[in-house]
């Protein structure tokens, strides 16, 4: 029996250890907040945190998440009001959405990890996480401005 602790909430699975977290957030627990964009870790539109660090949920096994904390974008604060998804609306970063979930989880782990970063740290950092509409201008300033509370 896999336990995972999901948004602080306490889940088990006698399932398929080697299911995808993807799969069984959206599918087992219900939350669809995460995305599915390549299967390969490619892209970024799957960003969890574990344990507070960014992981790709779609090569991620539940079976390597037992016992571990994980947060989805649902999770991350109660009201939306985490800083960075303030800095996100007040930014206007969004142009078709769907990337943005992971976007968001990517660039609040960077922030966990370094509350200040630079220009060339955020970029760093979100190298990895695609968004095909082309708003990384906005995303990138929306992180600076999350950095500095919003």
């Amino acid at each position: 029996m896999i336990k995972v602790r999901i948004n602080g909430q306490e889940q088990s699975w006698d399932g398929d250890p080697s299911l995808p977290l993807l799969w069984f957030l959206r599918d087992e627990v219900g939350l669809t907040g995460t995305k599915f964009g390549c299967g390969i870790a490619a892209c970024g539109a799957c960003t969890v945190m574990v344990d507070k660090a960014a992981t790709r949920a779609c090569i991620t096994a539940v079976s390597d998440v037992d016992g571990r904390d994980v947060t989805t974008i649902e999770g991350l604060h109660p009201t939306g009001d985490h800083p960075v998804q303030k800095a996100w609306r007040q930014v206007n970063v969004p142009q078709c959405g769907f990337c943005q979930a992971g976007q968001i989880m990517q660039a609040a782990a960077l922030l966990i990890d370094n509350p200040k970063p630079s220009h060339d740290q955020i970029r760093e950092a979100m190298s990895g996480n695609i968004c095909r509409c082309g708003c990384y201008q906005r995303i990138e300033n929306a992180i600076h401005l999350a950095s500095t509370g919003v």
